[in-house]
């Protein structure tokens, strides 16, 4: 167990994690086909182009470098996950997918449950946020799957306010799924996704980017959830066409990052605070460790209120 995470007191009030942003897209395949929630132009553009096509697509989709087992090690507890299933699949699997489709489902889990097998008191925050394609008998199957891979990890639905390490620690649990999904009402280790909100501000421009990420915080203030603050850039179509070769890493988030990590850095915990934060690249600059160290400013305000 780390250091830190001996001196965090609980997950909803204060506590810090490290989370990734399309946490899967690493494993991007650019041999699949086109996700089915692309535009026609999209899947125009590919049937014309075909390989070169998908190979600009994936520098502009891929928002990760490092696999699941890598983010972990590193320190990623928080995975932002999308769902898909490939068109006219007799097997009916579930894939990860942005745009291009990814490793599948099973795979990914697998990767996490070993991670959590070998480190008992380390928690792990899944947000199923879209899904594409996925009807009824496929939800189903994901929900067998995720009681297969976790089993008694799962964390039953409660108060988000109950929700401490120290709870989670007595009880063993290692696992909180958020499901974006009717579905999660029917069963009781789904955490209904309006428990998770994670408002997006689909910009370019960094300085707006900080103004709806201040906005956000100061919005959440007692809503009784957890909460993401997403300190993602989104490319419009014209900021692609002008860098389609050199992808989104080199393009918007490299030179964004000084002006975000500043902002990270000057965020304290609680309540009216952070509590989750989100960002492309998490191995850029020292994002991880910048957000796991806000964990020691939440300690110093509890000692000081005491």
């Amino acid at each position: 167990m780390k250091d830190w995470e001996m001196k965090t007191t609980g997950y909803h009030h204060g506590a810090k994690r490290s989370s990734s942003h399309d946490s899967f897209s690493f494993y991007i395949d650019e041999s699949s086909p086109v996700g089915p929630e692309q535009t026609d132009a999209v899947q125009n553009f590919v049937s014309v182009f075909g390989t070169v096509a998908k190979k600009l697509m994936r520098k502009w989709l891929a928002t990760q470098t490092m696999n699941f087992s890598s983010q972990l090690e590193a320190g990623v507890r928080f995975f932002d996950l999308r769902i898909s299933t490939k068109p006219r699949d007799p097997d009916n699997e579930l894939f990860f997918a942005h745009g291009l489709f990814s490793a599948t489902v099973r795979e990914g889990l697998e990767q996490i449950s070993s991670f959590l097998s070998a480190h008992a008191r380390e928690v792990v925050f899944l947000d199923f946020n879209h899904f594409y394609g996925v009807q009824n008998l496929h939800h189903e199957k994901l929900v067998s799957m995720l009681r297969d891979v976790f089993g008694e990890k799962l964390a039953p639905v409660v108060f988000a306010q109950e929700v401490s390490l120290q709870y989670l620690w007595e009880k063993e649990y290692q696992v909180l799924v958020f499901y974006h999904s009717p579905m999660a009402l029917e069963v009781p280790f789904l955490w209904p996704g309006q428990m998770m909100p994670a408002p997006w501000a689909n910009t370019t421009d960094p300085e707006k980017l900080i103004q709806f990420l201040q906005a956000s915080v100061a919005d959440r203030r007692r809503k009784g959830t957890f909460f993401v603050s997403q300190v993602v850039l989104t490319p419009k179509a014209s900021t692609v066409m002008k860098g389609v070769a050199s992808g989104l890493r080199e393009t918007i988030t490299e030179r964004a990052l000084p002006s975000m990590m500043l902002w990270i850095r000057a965020q304290r915990p609680g309540e009216s605070g952070i509590n989750i934060i989100t960002a492309d690249f998490v191995e850029l600059g020292d994002f991880i460790s910048a957000v796991i160290t806000l964990n020691y400013h939440m300690d110093d305000e509890e000692e000081n209120a005491t």
